[in-house]
């Protein structure tokens, strides 16, 4: 069923093969290339650094030009970046040349670094999300263990050839540029951002391999959105005719009717005074100076299964409460190229009949509504033809996951009439629900069991529809005014950046990727050859008749060997244990090696011993780095900010991570001669323990949820942040 979403996520994880093959080769020909160029420290640190330069200087607009032009092109530009600077690399006649040809690769990496994993998060089920965007960081260190592997047999040969080991890369480069052009589609986010409904749902057919994708394509709608007033509610959810079953029964004003994604689907749910639990535990986390974010993401995650996705295995006998009646669905061109307005009507043209090119609408109709009991919805809109005896639960007790978006949350909506006032700002809301607290092997997604009663507590996050215009609400007197999804991607995206939910995100962010690169993993990375043959690597295979500079070469090649099945251990955990705790827990491990490294730099235990000791304590750092700290920040900044922005600010925490990158990657050969080894990471690892903080207090939970409830989770936290100071 995801098969789709998992091949086109490791065609994209190739530019990171790329990034990673290029970091290794330029890691060992510089030893070459110092040699036969004669440069000195500071142009040897410019060759290597150059191309982060590069990478800087496109990652200033590559958000901007791939919320334009689209994700897609943006791989295309990446991979014949790549393939270009790989030949000239291999030409180069002298060292303006190849600087000139690092620059362009340095071009093809950020491009693929920056939008990779945003690509892969707009394409990858919110269950899986995680582990996919985890393949990145395997792909890059298999890149390097080949390239190591590579340098490693060159450097046998009387006078191994730098040159052919920079251009081996246009060989990877061109596969890459093949499948980006013919394979890979293009995000669905973004068609739905642009108005290409019809092209975002084939897209999504393809990458879920199911037909009905109704419920996701209405998600991708509601995410387009900044900037709502978000609140956090708490319901008792039934059939029509079934709250308050077992309990006391409602009066018809406490009712409040909840319309699903799809034709067929409406229930009935009855609003519970008091604040919601999930509202309650944020506010009054036990922690001083934690975020209330955290631990309003952290409520959220104690209340689903901790095998993350793999929820619907362990709970085969629950349905989905959202379970879908008999398909009476007209269909509705709702497309940027087929749309036709009808003037100040502000409706759409229906298809008259059901075919390929109709596209059956997510979304709610911009036709004058009224949901009174007496007056039914209009047709064509997902608002018609909702039956009022939709059971929560299936007969064959199957989950029904065509209106579900993943992470346990489903989407609906409300039309709530305030004293008969249904012009009233406020009445058409969005909600996202999610099941309330219970205990045990009870969890998981929005579910009632047989013979307990058809209801629900559910949590709902509340609040305006992404298509909701308050400057149509004066000349449409009835119902909600509703908006192309093309349009609301208009009007100036810095102002968006102010919204406090998306500043919020920006500091989590910005934060998390500055302190991963001053934790130093990438000047250790690029120097790891010089690192280990200052620490005397030699000695251990010497016997071998192996010098100095192949035994580094050898033992860089094993050290990215032994990070794979590390990664593929953080790719099983990623989406059950979840981001923040891997964080949490392989940090001190990385501030553990570190101190050791330290203690064997600076104590004479013998030759042997202390190689011994920075060898083994490298292969540790570099091992249980990628495992959490070095995906993670990636996968975040792919997650937390809004689809209308999230190229814009991804390019704002790639260009602060390029930035430090090329600090540290420019001064280590400085440090390392001013300060030792020992003093090197005496520093990192007080950046280390620093970031354990940092992540402690303001790192949230993210993994299972949707991406559009990610942003909204974000919104609320703002919100309840910024009552805290206040108060």
């Amino acid at each position: 069923m995801k098969g789709g979403a998992i091949l086109v996520a490791i065609a994209a994880s190739i530019g990171n093969f790329l990034q990673g093959w290029d970091n290794a080769t330029i890691a060992g020909a510089i030893l070459y290339i110092k040699k036969d160029l004669a440069l000195e420290t500071s142009v040897e640190g410019l060759v290597v650094a150059i191309s982060l330069i590069g990478a800087t200087l496109i990652t200033t607009c590559s958000g901007s030009i791939s919320d334009w032009l689209g994700r897609r092109p943006m791989l295309i530009i990446s991979s014949v970046l790549y393939f270009v600077g790989s030949l000239v690399m291999m030409w180069s006649p002298n060292v303006y040349v190849l600087c000139l040809a690092r620059l362009l690769d340095g071009f093809g990496i950020g491009l693929a670094v920056t939008l990779v994993p945003v690509y892969i998060s707009e394409t990858a089920p919110s269950e899986i999300r995680g582990s996919l965007n985890t393949l990145p960081q395997f792909t890059g260190s298999g890149g390097m263990f080949l390239s190591y592997s590579m340098v490693f047999l060159m450097s046998f040969n009387a006078s191994p050839n730098w040159r052919l080991m920079l251009g081996l890369l246009s060989i990877p480069s061109l596969l890459y540029f093949l499948l980006a052009l013919f394979f890979l589609p293009e995000s669905p986010r973004w068609l739905v951002s642009k108005g290409k409904m019809l092209q975002a749902k084939r897209v999504l057919q393809r990458l879920r391999g199911k037909e009905d994708v109704s419920g996701e394509m209405a998600l991708l709608v509601e995410g387009l959105g900044i900037g709502g007033d978000t609140s956090i509610e708490e319901y008792v959810i039934g059939p029509d005719d079934e709250v308050g079953d077992g309990h006391e029964q409602t009066t018809e004003k406490d009712q409040i009717r909840l319309y699903g994604s799809q034709a067929g689907l409406s229930w009935v749910a009855k609003p519970v005074t008091g604040q919601s639990s999930v509202g309650l535990v944020s506010r009054h986390g036990s922690v001083p100076l934690m975020d209330p974010l955290v631990t309003l993401f952290g409520s959220v995650h104690q209340k689903l299964p901790q095998t993350g996705s793999m929820q619907n295995t362990l709970f085969p006998n629950f349905g989905s409460m959202f379970s879908t009646a008999e398909p009476h669905v007209k269909t509705e061109q709702w497309d940027e190229e087929s749309l036709q307005r009808d003037g100040e009507d502000y409706t759409s043209e229906l298809g008259s009949g059901e075919s390929d090119d109709n596209l059956q609408s997510p979304l709610i109709s911009r036709q004058t509504t009224s949901l009174e009991k007496d007056i039914p919805p209009p047709s064509g809109s997902i608002l018609s033809s909702m039956g009022h005896h939709s059971s929560l639960i299936q007969g064959s007790g199957e989950p029904v996951d065509s209106t579900g978006i993943g992470g346990g949350w489903q989407l609906a909506w409300k039309w709530s009439d305030k004293g008969g006032d249904s012009t009233k700002e406020g009445g058409f809301k969005r909600i996202y629900l999610h099941q309330e607290g219970i205990s045990g092997s009870r969890r998981g997604s929005v579910v009632s069991i047989p013979g307990e009663g058809e209801f629900v507590h559910a949590s709902a996050l509340v609040s305006q529809p992404a298509l909701h215009s308050k400057q149509l609400i004066s000349q449409q007197p009835v119902g909600p005014a509703m908006v192309h999804p093309s349009e609301i991607s208009k009007g100036s995206i810095w102002k968006s950046l102010l919204e406090p939910g998306v500043k919020h995100a920006l500091i989590v962010g910005i934060g998390i990727q500055l302190l991963q690169q001053f934790s130093g993993i990438n000047g250790v990375l690029y120097y790891t050859p010089q690192i280990l043959e200052e620490a005397g690597v030699e000695v251990l295979l010497s016997d071998l008749g192996i010098g100095s500079e192949s035994a580094s070469f050898l033992i860089s090649a094993l050290t990215t060997l032994l990070m794979l099945p590390c990664i593929g251990l953080a790719m099983r955990l990623m989406d059950v244990s979840g981001r923040r705790q891997l964080l949490l827990v392989t940090i001190p491990v990385l501030i553990v090696s570190l101190l050791i490294l330290i203690i064997g730099s600076t104590v004479n235990f013998g030759k042997v011993v202390n190689a011994a000791i920075s060898t083994v304590c490298v292969v540790v750092y570099f091992c249980t780095f990628v495992m959490a700290y070095g995906p993670i920040p990636n996968i975040l900044c792919s997650e937390i900010f809004p689809t209308r922005v999230r190229g814009l600010c991804i390019a704002i925490c790639a260009l602060v991570f390029w930035i430090a990158d090329i600090i540290v990657t420019y001064s280590l050969p400085v440090m390392l001669s001013s300060i030792g080894l020992a003093g090197v990471f005496a520093i990192y690892a007080i950046v280390c323990f620093i970031s354990w903080i940092f992540v402690f207090l303001k790192v949230p939970e993210t993994k299972g949820m949707p991406l559009e409830v990610i942003t909204e989770f974000f919104a609320v936290g703002a919100k309840q942040t910024a009552s805290a100071k206040n108060e």
